[in-house]
């Protein structure tokens, strides 16, 4: 059997830092790598990408039925940049040590991509078959915005995903430690059965330029400050959507709390009850609009003419309308915008087979596993995915660490993911594809 924390602690080794816009250290290393493994395993993976250096391996896997829908699995290669002086291990060494595996991209998401690729190299030893296709992607730019990765796959060559009715990938089935009323310790399991949707835009204000010393009628630093006042001091609705809904409710329950979400005040209740578990519900429900860049001015007694910010904009499922217009009505008419990214956001049934094969395996390796839907706060590659008609969910699991070590420096410092999660993972990840 391979190893999934060293194969993860591998791939660490490999420096894919996504720097954006284009830049990066590229992760053509890390798919050549990976192809060779799968390659020397008798499968037949195919390394395909816009530039050399920004590749991605895509495999399929054929299933002892080959009628049924096929099923796919991605994960990045890419990772954040990392600021070595601020760690206390080389973020590129791989380190495994004291029962964690130190290093960028252990957590997000190269622990995931090493757990897939452990199910693969068994499988081909064992020679094991899945009951249906699996597709495999290794991927490229899921740190920027996929045009090197999912994106321009799921557009050029949407023929590997022929067949796929489901996929999973990051973000969901990881193991949360929450104190029970019982005085257990409750090991909630959420899986990711949406997103919100991701609307990046560039506001832009036009002025009169002129000497610092002498105002102008219409300065352009003070429209869009004061357009990004208004943004940035907003306060959006509650919306409860379904699966966040879902998520509140079978959390509380578990815990012991009846939730009350007829009102705004029962809402937070409900989330302050749910403790670490209500940090994620606290972001789904409302939208968000985030001034992040600015750029204006270059001499301090020049008025500028030109004034211009990056807003990070995240709306709900079903709200995405609503969310622009209140956008553009905020920013009012002396301001206007250009979309940089605009995804919808995603939501795929709770109520299918395919969550309920996912929560069948994690009960089946962990018999007290809570297993709830949840919507995350970002976004990730199954937005690219879900263009192509695919239900997308989020399910790398990492099963509880005995000692209570959870993910931890995630776009941060020292990051890190206990060995005994990634081992336990792999084994719930190959049930699960083995017999969904």
């Amino acid at each position: 059997m391979h190893d999934p924390a060293e194969l993860c602690a591998e791939l660490i080794r490999f420096d894919t830092s996504n720097y954006g816009e284009g830049k990066s250290n590229g992760e053509r290393e890390a798919a050549l790598w990976i192809a060779a493994r799968l390659s020397a395993a008798g499968l037949d993976p195919v390394v395909l990408g816009p530039e050399e250096t920004r590749q991605s391996v895509v495999v399929r896997v054929p299933g002892a039925d080959r009628s049924l829908p096929a099923l796919l699995v991605h994960a990045h290669l890419d990772v954040v940049p990392a600021e070595p002086e601020q760690w206390s291990v080389p973020p590129f060494e791989g380190l495994v040590r004291d029962g964690w595996i130190y290093g960028r991209g252990a957590a997000d998401m190269k622990d995931m991509a090493a757990m897939t690729l452990a199910t693969l190299l068994n499988w081909a030893e064992s020679g094991q078959q899945p009951l249906r296709d699996i597709v495999v992607a290794f991927v490229a730019d899921e740190e920027d915005k996929g045009a090197y990765g999912a994106d321009w796959l799921a557009t050029k060559h949407p023929e590997l995903f022929a067949g796929v009715e489901a996929a999973i990938g990051e973000s969901g089935g990881t193991a949360t430690l929450l104190p029970g009323a019982d005085g257990r310790t409750l090991r909630l399991y959420p899986v990711g059965a949406g997103e919100r949707g991701t609307m990046h835009i560039r506001v832009r204000a036009e002025g009169v330029s002129g000497h610092g010393s002498r105002p102008v009628p219409v300065n352009a630093v003070q429209n869009l400050v004061s357009a990004l006042h208004r943004l940035g001091n907003h306060q959006w609705p509650q919306v409860l959507v379904p699966v966040v809904r879902a998520y509140i409710e079978q959390t509380t329950a578990a815990l012991g709390f009846t939730a009350d979400l007829s009102s705004e005040a029962g809402v937070e209740a409900a989330i302050d009850a749910m403790g670490e578990a209500g940090r994620v519900a606290r972001v789904t429900v409302r939208c968000s609009a985030t001034p992040t860049v600015l750029r204006a001015g270059y001499k301090t007694n020049v008025i500028p003419g030109l004034a211009e910010a990056d807003v990070d904009i995240r709306c709900l499922p079903g709200t995405e309308k609503e969310t622009l217009a209140t956008v553009k009505e905020l920013l009012g008419p002396d301001v206007s915008l250009r979309f940089l990214t605009r995804e919808s956001p995603l939501q795929s049934p709770v109520d299918s087979p395919w969550f309920e094969a996912m929560r069948q395996a994690l009960v089946r390796h962990d018999p007290e596993a809570v297993v709830v839907p949840m919507c995350m706060g970002g976004g990730t590659d199954a937005k690219a995915f879900s263009r192509l008609g695919i239900q997308c969910y989020g399910f790398a699991p990492l099963t509880a660490d005995p000692d209570g070590r959870i993910p931890e420096g995630v776009h941060g410092v020292d990051e890190r993911v206990p060995v005994a999660s990634v081992r336990g993972g792999q084994k719930v990840l190959q049930d699960f594809l083995a017999n969904v």
